[in-house]
């Protein structure tokens, strides 16, 4: 079942009616011929040419008005699987557009089945990808939709998966930017093949009401038609198709096909706002509104700034119909977000407009991603993401009347920083709707919110972590702490340094003079002196070790360490660090980044200059041949933790590979930190860093992944 072919004629055809550059429209076609020449008489399974659903994808774009550097992207898309590099791309185009051929490609590589435990990953790499440039999703989900078009091509289960995949990940994503013509046909196809007979059952009940619908339709629009063109209204009015999806969805919810009110739909096209309210008015004067079921998303837009009144009233023979009012360029937004937006206002500053209302909407991806690197647990971070960017949200309002869109389950702490960190700091109650609640209060879809603050509150309280429901809250309250730890660890560092000086009978202005200062930050590799405090506070340097550096004392670090090491009889030492070393619980201990080793691990100590004590695993070949300056550690069995190592697997190209190897890791306990995949052509190299809790159970991960088919090799390296 062969699609119809486009041309890039087609496609330069259909960008040339927004793109005016003729620069611009050049490039594109250099692009298509780069590809075609790339892509030569690559097949997919559907029948049709590798290069036909790269100008599929771009025309899907075009639907968007992405511009010129989105569309070359898209028709380079898996250019980098066919002997073809970034820095080949960024020659011939540019930077900008190699990095988002690079992003697409990132998240390309990575295969998600959704029923595991490490969609987290999947999550993190789309996010990343959202949070550099929007464009590379527009890209992936251009993509995935043209694929889901010809997913009849591949085998039932693959199907399924694709299906799901794109239901639970992708469609969601396609509605939180406010793209409802992607978001809509990704979720009819994925309902089509996961659900097959569902999807069929519903299909049938349509086409057996499809004339009455029709009739009823008509004669509404005509009803709705006269009554706009007497008042002077002009206006334009389609029946709405109700999606195969979301008649689904109402299904599930217990709802009988008869009781779905928007299955008879219209949607009328204005000139004006001001027109969707007379309009309103005048459809109201006619027809009977049913109770509770008019929605003014018009004054009060949704985040992805979707625009529109909804309305349901009782029409032609007591059939219930949908009405939704909007302006054309409402109309724009809603179907294809906020890209075509951009185009669509055709302004000199457009693209500075759409650049802010973006960064305004990204804010809350990269405070996901930022509460991520806090190495919380992948499942939390999968379930902070399913909640603020997949899930319904609830919009509330300020006192002001202003719009607050947040997820559902939040409380007035997350409402009080999503306004601003200054009220979250400063917060001291809540009162929702005219009623005081306690600060755990779930808030509900159209309260009204007043955060009470104190200018003079010292900060919010650590319980609160417990009780917020965003990251961003999250993100916001563990920023204040860490501040506050960091000052005072710098202020105990300044008091101990005091204290030592005064029993040496030394002043302030004597030691701690410019020059000798300059000394301290060059010799340390520190950028200031709260740096040098900071130190002392938390134990890596003593007061009287930068006391000696000042006063150049003959005796360097490693001759006082080694003499201390040295010393008999010396007692066992209580300490917070990873590596204990016999004598001391001052010396600062760092593990090796050749080496990367783990509890479990033979280690040995090698005593550098004015860095502490380095540790390494004993068959380190860059200690291999150092007989001086070397001292005796052991793991500190009291440190309960993962520790970082890298191991390389080597093996043959095989779909979905990865995945199996990160299905591993749970009956060991191993963590995944990074990937980085090298391709070989007839083999691949993944060079991974693992968190591993001792060395046993790193051996039993690395096991378990050599018994995977296909595996040639698993091992550590040191570096």
């Amino acid at each position: 079942m062969k699609e119809k072919a486009i041309s890039i004629d087609d496609l330069l055809s259909k960008v040339s009616t927004y793109i005016k550059d003729d620069k611009e429209v050049d490039l594109i076609k250099k692009a298509y011929e780069f590809a075609n020449d790339k892509y030569f008489n690559e097949m997919r399974l559907d029948g049709n040419s590798l290069i036909n659903h790269h100008l599929n994808v771009a025309m899907i774009l075009t639907e968007l008005h992405s511009d010129y550097e989105t569309i070359i992207a898209s028709l380079l898309h898996e250019i980098l699987n066919y002997d073809t590099t970034i820095g080949e791309i960024e020659s011939l185009f540019s930077k900008q557009i190699g990095k988002l051929v690079s992003g697409i490609s990132k998240i390309n590589k990575l295969s998600v089945n959704t029923a595991s435990n490490y969609n987290a990953t999947y999550y993190k790499k789309i996010l990343i990808g959202l949070c550099d440039d929007v464009r590379v999703i527009y890209i992936k989900l251009a993509d995935r939709l043209h694929n889901m078009r010809t997913l009849w091509a591949i085998p039932e289960e693959k199907q399924k998966e694709k299906a799901k995949e794109t239901l639970d990940i992708l469609a969601p994503i396609a509605h939180r930017l406010g793209i409802y013509h992607i978001k809509s046909e990704l979720e009819d196809l994925s309902l089509r093949y996961h659900k097959p007979d569902v999807y069929f059952d519903i299909l049938k009940n349509l086409n057996n009401t499809k004339v009455e619908r029709d009739n009823a339709i008509k004669e509404m629009k005509e009803n709705i038609s006269s009554i706009l063109k007497e008042n002077n209204i002009s206006s334009e009015i389609k029946g709405r198709s109700k999606s195969i999806y979301s008649i689904y969805n109402k299904l599930q919810k217990g709802r009988r096909f008869k009781e779905i009110y928007d299955i008879l739909a219209l949607r009328v096209y204005v000139d004006t706002e001001q027109n969707c309210y007379l309009a309103l008015g005048l459809i109201h004067s006619k027809f009977k509104p049913v109770p509770k079921r008019f929605k003014d998303y018009v004054a009060m837009p949704k985040e992805n700034m979707y625009q529109s009144l909804h309305t349901t009233i009782f029409g032609v023979d007591g059939n219930l119909f949908e009405i939704q009012i909007r302006t054309y360029e409402m109309d724009q937004i809603a179907e294809y977000g906020i890209a075509s937006h951009w185009s669509y206002k055709e302004q000199n500053d457009g693209g500075k407009a759409l650049q802010n209302v973006m960064e305004q909407k990204l804010q809350m991806f990269r405070s996901l991603i930022e509460l991520n690197n806090d190495d919380n647990d992948p499942e939390e971070f999968a379930s902070n993401v399913k909640s603020e960017i997949l899930d319904d949200n609830i919009y509330l309002f300020t006192p002001k009347g202003d719009v607050i869109e947040l997820p559902i389950g939040s409380t007035p702490i997350d409402f009080a920083y999503r306004v601003h960190t200054g009220v979250g700091d400063k917060m001291i109650g809540a009162i929702v709707n005219e009623t005081i609640v306690p600060l755990d209060y779930e808030l509900k879809d159209g309260d009204i919110v007043k955060i009470n603050i104190n200018k003079n509150s010292k900060g919010p309280n650590r319980e609160w972590l417990n009780i917020a429901k965003t990251a961003q809250a999250k993100t916001k309250i563990k920023n204040f702490f860490s501040k506050i730890d960091k000052d005072d660890t710098i202020k105990r560092g300044e008091e101990l340094l005091q204290k030592e000086l005064r029993k040496q009978k030394l002043t302030f202005a004597t030691i701690l003079t410019d020059k000798n200062i300059e000394y301290l930050l060059d010799t340390l590799n520190l950028s200031s002196i709260e740096d040098i405090y900071h130190g002392i506070g938390s134990s890596k340097f003593t007061p009287n070790y930068i006391i000696n550096l000042i006063n150049r004392e003959t005796k360097t670090k490693e001759t006082i360490v080694l003499e201390k090491l040295s010393t008999p009889n010396v007692k066992p030492i209580i300490s917070k660090n990873d590596v204990l070393v016999e004598g001391s619980d001052e010396i600062k201990v760092a593990l090796a980044n050749c080496c990367m080793p783990i509890k479990g691990d033979d280690i040995i100590g090698y005593i550098t200059k004015g860095h502490g004590i380095t540790v390494h695993r004993g068959i380190c070949h860059n200690i291999a041949n150092i007989e001086e300056r070397i001292v005796n550690v052991s793991w500190n069995e009291n440190i309960d933790k993962k520790w970082p190592t890298s191991i390389i697997i080597e093996s043959e190209q095989k779909e979905n590979l990865l995945l199996e190897i990160i299905g591993k890791t749970t009956p060991s306990n191993i963590n995944i930190q990074s990937i980085n995949t090298i391709n070989h052509g007839d083999y691949i190299v993944y060079d991974i860093i693992v968190l591993a809790p001792d060395k046993d159970r790193l051996n039993k991960f690395m096991s378990d992944v050599s018994s995977i088919s296909h595996v040639h090799k698993v091992e550590r390296i040191t570096k």
